[in-house]
C-alpha cells in the first residue's frame, strides 16, 4: 500500500457545496490507514476547530487549509469578476496565523462575489503556508487550458517564489466528468520537469464515501435552487461518482505513472505540524488607574458599591464579598468583572435600559455591588457557587440583557473602547433539520409539493431542546414507518433526507455573542462581514469554537429585549408627563397594587408571564410576594408543570 494522504478535502463548511461532516471526514482517514488528513474549505475556515478537535481525538494529524480565491489582479479592484482557486495548507503556528489573516483580509478588502486574495497579500503573508496549484480553475491551470503557456509559467514561477521552491506545489487531479483535466495534466507533467517545481496528487473530495454522490447532487440542486432534471446543469456527480475520499490502492491506481505525485502527500503532511491552543482563556486588556492593579482597582470598586448598595455592611455581607472576591481574583477573572462593568454602567449611565439580572449571576454579591445585576442575593437567598464554584473550572458567564432599540450603542461603546480589531459578533450556522430536509431534498428532486410536505407532517416535533431526527421519526410514527417501508419513492427521498440531515445550509450572526480580544482577533480567529451583506464584522468561528471549549476568546451575550424597550419608553413618558424620574432598581417588590394587577391575569405584555396558561393560572395562583412569582416562572416549563395546581392549593 502506498502511502497517500488527502490534501483536498471540502467539508459541510463549504456551505452546500460540501457533504463531508467533519468527524466523518476524520474517522475515514483512520480508516484508510491515512495518518493525517487536510481540510480545504472554499474561501473560508468555519470548520477549522471542529476538525481539529475531531481529528485529536482519534490521533490523526490534523492539516488546517483553505481553498483561496486568487484575482490576476488587485483585490481592491472591483473592474473584474475573475478569480481561480489555490490551496493553502498550514505548515505550523505561524502559517496558521497567517492563513487567518489572508482569509480575513480577502473577505474584508477583496469581497466581490468571492472573498479574494491577491498575490501582494501572499507575498505579505506566505510564511509558514504550502501553496497547491489547485483544480482546473487554478491560477496556474487556467491559463494552461487556455493555451497561454506564458503567462501560466509566469505564474507558477511567482508562486514558487513566493512561497518557496520546497512549498508550491504543482496540482494534479484524474476526475472521470471533468474532461479539461486528462489534457492539463500533461501539461502540468511538463512544466514541472521544465521548471523543476514539484508534482502533489489529490482527489477533489466533496463527499465521503462513493454512495454519497446522489446526496451531494442533492446539495448542489439546493445551493443553486434547481432539480436534477434541470438541463445543462455544470455537475453530475451520480454517473461518474469520484468525488468521494478514496483509498490509497485507488489514487495508487489512478497515478501509477507519476508516484512522486503520490509521495510528495506523504511529505507535506509531515511538514504540517500546528498545534492550536484550545481552552485556555484570552482576556481583554482593561486599563486601570495608575497606582492600582487589576485586582486591587476591582476590589476599590466593589467597596464603593457596596455602601452604596447597603446602608449598613454587615459582617455577613463583608464575609460574602471577601469570599467572592477571593475565588475571582483566584481565578484570574478580575478583568472580565471589571470589563462586564464597565459596559453595562456605561448602558446605565447613558439612559439604556439593562436587565436585572439573567440567571445565576444573580447569585453574585460582587456583580449585585459592581451594578451588572440588580438582584440583591441577600434578600432572595441566591448562592454564589451556582455562578463560580471552586471547585469547577468553568468560567463566569453572564447574560445581559439591553433595550433591544439600543443594544447596538452598547456594542459600539464596547468596540470603539477595546478597539475595532479587537471586537467582533459572532456567527452562527443553521443546519438542515429533519423536516427541511425533505422539503429541500423534494424540491430538488423535482417531486410536487404535496408529496414532500406530506411526509414532512409525519415527522414530530422535538422536545425540550433537542432536534427531532429522521431515524428517531421513523420509530415514533407509525404513519411515517408505513410510507417509508411501503413507498418507493418515500423511501428514497427520506434516505436522500438522512444524508443531508443536520449538514450545516447558511451562515449568519449569532443573535446576542460578541467577542472581545487582548489582540487583533486574527491572531486568533478568522473575521468577514455579516454573511447577509452588512458591514458588522464577525469571527469566522461560531459560540462553540470562539470561547471556552475553543480558542478561548472572552464571549459576552448581549441580548436584546423588546420588553426593556417599552418599560424604558413607559419611564420617558412618565418624566415628560409627571416630571417624575423613576429607578427600576429602587421599586419596591412589595407593592400591593401590582399583585392585584398580576392576580387579575391582565399580564400581556409582560415578559414569561403574558401566555394564555400563564395567565390563567397566575389569576388563580394571586400572588402577594415576590417569591410567588420566582416560584411560577420556575414551574411554568415541561416537566415541573404538571406541579402548578398543587403548589397554587398549598399556596392558599
Amino acid at each position: 500500500m502506498v502511502d497517500f494522504v488527502h490534501l483536498h478535502n471540502h467539508s459541510e463548511f463549504s456551505l452546500l457545496d460540501g457533504l463531508q461532516k467533519v468527524k466523518k471526514m476524520a474517522q475515514r482517514a483512520k480508516d484508510l490507514g491515512m495518518g493525517a488528513v487536510a481540510i480545504t474549505d472554499h474561501g473560508a475556515m468555519y470548520g477549522t476547530i471542529y476538525f481539529y478537535k475531531a481529528c485529536m481525538e482519534i490521533g490523526v494529524k490534523p492539516i488546517i487549509g483553505c481553498e483561496i480565491y486568487i484575482t490576476p489582479g488587485s483585490r481592491f479592484s472591483k473592474d473584474e469578476k475573475g478569480y481561480n482557486h489555490l490551496i493553502l495548507l498550514a505548515e505550523n503556528n505561524t502559517g496558521y496565523k497567517n492563513l487567518m489573516k489572508i482569509v480575513s483580509r480577502a473577505h474584508l478588502e477583496g469581497y466581490y462575489y468571492k472573498p479574494r486574495t491577491d498575490l501582494a497579500l501572499l507575498e505579505e503573508l506566505h510564511e509558514g503556508l504550502i501553496c497547491l496549484s489547485a483544480c482546473v480553475n487554478g491560477f496556474v491551470s487556467e491559463p494552461l487550458l487556455n493555451d497561454e503557456k506564458e503567462e501560466a509559467e509566469r505564474r507558477a514561477k511567482e508562486l514558487s517564489r513566493i512561497f518557496g521552491p520546497d512549498h508550491f506545489y504543482l496540482e494534479l487531479q484524474k476526475h472521470t466528468h471533468v474532461p479539461p483535466q486528462e489534457i492539463l495534466n500533461p501539461k502540468l507533467v511538463e512544466m514541472s520537469r521544465k521548471l523543476g517545481i514539484p508534482l502533489v496528487a489529490t482527489n477533489d473530495n466533496h463527499y465521503t464515501m462513493k454512495d454519497d454522490a446522489e446526496a451531494q447532487e442533492i446539495l448542489l440542486c439546493i445551493q443553486t435552487q434547481t432539480t436534477i432534471d434541470t438541463p445543462n446543469r455544470k455537475l453530475s456527480m451520480i454517473d461518474s461518482p469520484d468525488f468521494y475520499m478514496k483509498t490509497q490502492d485507488e489514487m495508487a491506481e489512478l497515478f501509477q505513472e507519476i508516484p512522486e505525485a503520490l509521495s510528495n502527500t506523504q511529505k507535506i503532511a509531515e511538514m504540517c505540524n500546528v498545534e492550536i491552543t484550545l481552552g485556555k482563556w484570552v482576556m481583554p486588556k482593561y486599563l486601570v488607574p495608575d497606582g492600582f492593579t487589576l485586582d486591587s482597582y476591582l476590589e476599590k470598586l466593589i467597596w464603593e458599591g457596596a455602601e452604596r448598595r447597603y446602608k449598613n455592611i454587615t459582617e455577613e455581607i463583608k464575609e460574602r464579598i471577601e469570599y467572592e472576591l477571593g475565588i475571582i481574583t483566584k481565578k484570574g477573572y478580575s478583568t472580565y468583572f471589571l470589563t462586564v462593568a464597565d459596559f453595562v454602567n456605561w448602558a446605565k449611565d447613558h439612559g439604556i435600559s439593562v436587565g436585572p439580572g439573567r440567571g445565576s449571576a444573580a447569585g453574585s454579591v460582587i456583580s449585585y455591588c459592581l451594578r451588572i445585576t440588580d438582584v440583591d442575593p441577600f434578600y432572595f437567598k441566591l448562592p454564589f457557587e451556582r455562578f463560580l464554584n471552586p471547585l469547577r473550572p468553568s468560567a463566569p458567564d453572564i447574560d445581559l440583557d439591553f433595550a433591544d432599540i439600543r443594544r447596538e450603542e452598547v456594542i459600539k461603546y464596547v468596540t470603539e473602547k477595546f478597539g475595532e480589531d479587537k471586537v467582533a459578533q459572532i456567527i452562527t450556522f443553521g443546519t438542515m433539520e429533519a423536516k427541511g430536509s425533505v422539503r429541500d431534498v423534494g424540491r430538488a428532486l423535482g417531486m410536487p409539493y404535496s408529496g414532500p410536505d406530506r411526509i414532512s407532517k409525519m415527522i414530530p416535533p422535538g422536545w425540550q431542546g433537542h432536534a427531532m431526527t429522521l431515524d428517531s421519526a421513523l420509530e415514533q410514527s407509525p404513519d411515517l414507518k408505513r410510507a417509508y417501508t411501503g413507498e418507493q419513492e418515500t423511501k428514497r427521498l427520506i434516505d436522500l433526507s438522512k444524508k443531508i440531515e443536520g449538514v450545516v445550509r447558511h451562515a449568519s450572526v449569532h443573535a446576542a455573542g460578541v467577542v472581545i480580544s487582548d489582540k487583533p482577533l486574527t491572531e486568533y480567529v478568522p473575521i468577514q462581514k455579516e454573511p447577509s451583506g452588512g458591514e458588522k464584522i464577525v469571527t469566522q468561528y461560531d459560540m462553540y469554537t470562539v470561547g471556552e471549549d475553543g480558542v478561548g476568546l472572552l464571549k459576552m451575550d448581549f441580548l436584546g429585549l423588546r420588553n426593556l424597550t417599552i418599560i424604558e419608553e413607559a419611564l420617558r413618558f412618565i418624566k415628560e408627563t409627571s416630571g417624575k424620574e423613576i429607578e427600576m432598581s429602587t421599586l419596591p417588590v412589595d407593592d400591593k397594587a401590582s399583585y392585584d394587577l398580576l392576580s387579575s391575569g391582565e399580564t400581556t405584555g409582560i415578559f414569561q408571564l403574558e401566555s394564555a396558561g400563564m395567565r390563567r393560572y397566575i389569576k388563580e395562583l394571586r400572588p402577594s410576594t415576590i417569591f410567588d412569582l420566582m416560584a411560577m416562572v420556575a414551574l411554568y416549563r415541561p416537566g415541573p408543570m404538571q406541579n402548578i395546581p398543587s403548589y397554587i392549593a398549598r399556596k392558599h
